[in-house]
């Protein structure tokens, strides 16, 4: 065996020691990353803005082969660049060839980086971002082994930012002119801000918008220019807007829409033509009409005689795009004749085939932190009433068992082992109903909306507990108030909760603890409900993002108002209802540090409360905390509530780990590491309370004086590997520090190192 290890170290020596430069040209140089990016001011004190440092790093990065932490680290054998040096297939076939194929890489050479070029293309980057006379130079660091081979250290010089002086419109002399010059109080340009092209760009393509929403359908950004003064004070921009001379006369005057034809082809692309003349649009379509002529014409919102509008033009399309029956839409406008000053539209779409059914064996992951084989097949028509409407049946299955290491001892069980059996029928309608309530509202025209009706069960069996049947309809709604907040109303969403049969330690469970045995008995949940999404991506090339959601709802309020009775025992069809209050916020803060190394960050704090008919929340409303998307040091329902800590010989203890106050706070740094496996570092702390004292679980009340010493901490590491289609997820968590009382004097209080370990395997990103 030892000769076996010396012989394999000797050939991983060789192979290391094995030259990657043989193969290159003569006169050519392996670029083996930059060594060094001095990027400097030409005088004290002037700070060079983040985007245009951005800006010129990124245009003199350049991955070398094997890059670890581009530009400047590699990994420390190339091996793609071996395999190319070193393995040449004489054939096109065989294992050779496919070994070639698949692994070897093509060398990054000094003369395909061109870093004279990129130096060149600095100083016009930087001018850019108002940066005026700059430099940049590069020098090539050979090494010393091997005169083949260097790396690049840029030198790059800027001056101080010039600045926006003044800025004039053209005379508003004409009616363009007058228009023009009516849209300057929204300017992106202001005077005194750092001079930048981009804004210059942008604010050309705002001017042109806002004409062609004025019926200048021929207006483009290109028609306007400006003139720069530099000479009046010094870092100063005096800007002039002009328009170009000679314009073609059709830019200048404004047009009504004029003939409105909707084209529609059947999805086999046969069938007998028909013409229809509605009110606003002429129907033509290939026989049999899949679909009510009247959904098509309220979703043009071009009119005749109107003045036409890109905006309506837009909305028009995005409206018949979100119906979800066409395969394709496209949209051209054509004049039909050199005097007139109207537009033909003309709207060209096909149908799409309605009918969809879908089979998916693969593995889930859920937020709960169980994983297993899951099985899905799905059955939808997207057009079932002839208006887009969508209908479809979901049959699911699963078996999952939890995933990581409990924070106890070995009587009670980690593996936490389930089934379960689901079928989902909803209905959705593109549109937000009653459409007479909505259809006149601007925003719902641009963004549309949806109002999907939805029925599921759901059976779910824990052999070593119970097995519990949940009923649940929903109505609700969907929409978007802008580009980045969106909204979902439930009107109404009722649960039926029903607890088949449970095991004998399960009840004996239930008997020690009341609050838990009230939050699992047989009730009614009908639920109030609104979620807030903000989405939002800035930033160069909108490398940052922000996610924010907010959740309310509110339960059996309406039903306490009208059933008589005693609160608490209160019954709606002989069967109880709960009646509580729960808010969540989960704020999500994702910052691009540097290539694709990125920092994300998560705080979510949320909150439950029992009153009237319930004095404690359902089971399936509680808070819980742990896990593969939590705190990824310790296992799901392991800790909590506050410093409470079930027997450690109780089996079913995490039945007891749930509150109704919840705050937790994560921080990852994400990395790649190779292709497309990427590595993770991170760090995540919270924990649930009681709002409400319970005798049968002490320390578990939210508490100032204890709240830091209850908040659970863990660290650890995770390796992530993009597969296109999913990411699959591995994560270490080591603890830190756990809430619940022990003898450990200290604030590193886990039992051990190894115990302190918990271990998920997950497909997706936590947050």
């Amino acid at each position: 065996m030892k000769k076996w290890g010396i012989l394999l170290c000797l050939c991983m020596l060789v192979v290391a020691g094995c030259d990657t430069t043989s193969r290159l040209d003569n006169g050519e140089v392996l670029y083996t990353g930059v060594k060094k990016m001095h990027i400097e001011p030409a005088e004290r004190g002037v700070k060079l803005s983040s985007d245009a440092e951005s800006a010129v790093r990124d245009a003199l990065s350049v991955k070398p082969n094997n890059a670890l932490y581009s530009p400047y680290v590699r990994w420390p054998f190339p091996f793609g660049l071996w395999v190319y040096t070193h393995v040449t297939p004489k054939k096109d076939k065989g294992f050779k060839h496919w070994f070639y194929e698949r692994f070897a890489k093509t060398p990054v050479l000094i003369s395909t980086v061109q870093p004279d070029l990129r130096v060149a293309v600095v100083p016009d980057i930087l001018a850019n971002y108002g940066y005026f006379s700059s430099s940049a130079s590069y020098t090539l660091d050979y090494n010393r082994k091997n005169s083949r081979k260097a790396r690049i250290t840029y030198d790059v010089t800027y001056g101080r930012p010039w600045h926006y002086g003044s800025l004039s419109y053209p005379e508003p002399v004409t009616p363009l002119t007058a228009l023009i010059d009516s849209t300057r109080a929204s300017s992106l340009i202001r005077v005194g801000d750092v001079y930048r092209a981009d804004v210059l760009a942008s604010e050309r393509s705002r001017i042109a918008s806002e004409l062609r929403n004025h019926g200048y359908y021929f207006f483009r950004p290109e028609y306007l220019s400006y003139l720069a003064d530099t000479t009046a004070s010094p870092y100063e921009v005096a800007l002039r807007l002009q328009l170009l001379g000679n314009l073609p006369p059709e830019t200048l005057q404004p047009y009504r829409v004029g003939h409105v034809t909707f084209d529609l082809k059947s999805a086999s692309g046969q069938g007998a033509v028909d013409t229809v003349e509605l009110s606003n649009v002429t129907f033509i379509y290939q026989a049999p009409l899949k679909i009510r002529k009247r959904f098509v014409e309220r979703n043009i919102t071009l009119r005749t005689g109107d003045l036409y509008t890109l905006d309506r033009q837009t909305e028009s399309l995005n409206s018949l795009v979100r119906m979800g029956v066409f395969r394709y839409v496209n949209v051209a406008v054509s004049r039909p004749d050199t005097l007139s000053d109207v537009l033909d539209i003309t709207l060209d779409a096909a149908m799409d085939t309605p009918m969809e059914a879908w089979f998916e064996a693969n593995v889930t992951s859920s937020t709960n932190s169980f994983i297993g084989p899951g099985v899905i097949f799905g059955l939808a028509h997207n057009n079932v009433f002839g208006g887009g409407e969508r209908l479809s049946l979901e049959l699911t299955g699963s078996y999952e068992w939890q995933t990581g290491k409990r924070q106890a001892t070995a009587t009670r069980s980690s593996l936490l082992n389930s089934y379960e059996f689901g079928l989902k029928a909803s209905l959705a309608f593109p549109r937000l109903l009653p459409s007479a309530l909505f259809w006149n509202s601007r925003v719902e025209r641009r963004y549309g909306g949806k109002t999907t009706v939805q029925l599921s069960a759901e059976l779910m069996n824990r052999p070593q507990y119970f097995r519990m049947m949940s009923l649940n309809t929903s109505f609700a709604f969907d929409f978007q108030s802008s580009a980045t907040s969106s909204h979902t109303l439930q009107l109404p969403k009722i649960g039926y909760n029903y607890l088949m049969n449970s095991t004998a330690s399960f009840d004996s469970t239930l008997q020690e603890n009341p609050a838990i045995a009230l939050s699992f008995r047989n009730q009614l949940i009908p639920t109030l409900g609104y979620i807030y999404r903000y989405n939002c991506q800035f930033g160069p090339h909108d490398a940052n993002h922000i996610y924010w959601q907010t959740s309310a709802s509110t339960a059996g309020n309406l039903l306490s108002w009208v059933v008589s009775g005693t609160p608490g025992q209160k019954k709606f069809l002989g069967i109880p209802f709960s009646q509580f209050a729960k808010a969540t916020t989960d704020f999500r803060y994702y910052r691009r540090l540097w290539g694709d190394v990125e920092l994300a960050t998560r705080f979510l704090v949320g909150a439950g409360w029992a009153y009237g008919n319930s004095s404690v929340l359902p089971y399936s409303e509680q808070f819980y905390i742990g896990g593969a998307n939590s705190i990824r040091a310790f296992t799901i329902r392991t800790v909590g509530p506050g410093s409470y800590a079930p027997p450690q010989d109780q089996v079913d203890a995490y039945l007891d780990q749930t509150g109704n106050f919840k705050l937790e706070s994560n921080v990852e740094l994400r990395f790649p590491i190779l292709g497309d496996l990427h590595g993770a570092v991170f760090l995540d702390a919270g924990n649930i309370w009681l709002l409400k004292a319970e005798a049968n679980r002490p320390g578990g009340t939210l508490n100032k004086k204890t709240f830091w010493r209850d908040i659970a901490l863990g660290t650890g590491v995770g390796l992530r590997y993009d597969i296109s289609f999913l990411i699959l997820r591995l994560d270490m968590g080591i603890g830190l520090h756990a809430p619940y009382n022990n003898d450990k004097p200290h604030y590193y209080n886990m039992d051990s190192f190894g115990k302190s370990l918990a271990f998920h395997l997950a497909i997706g990103y936590p947050f």
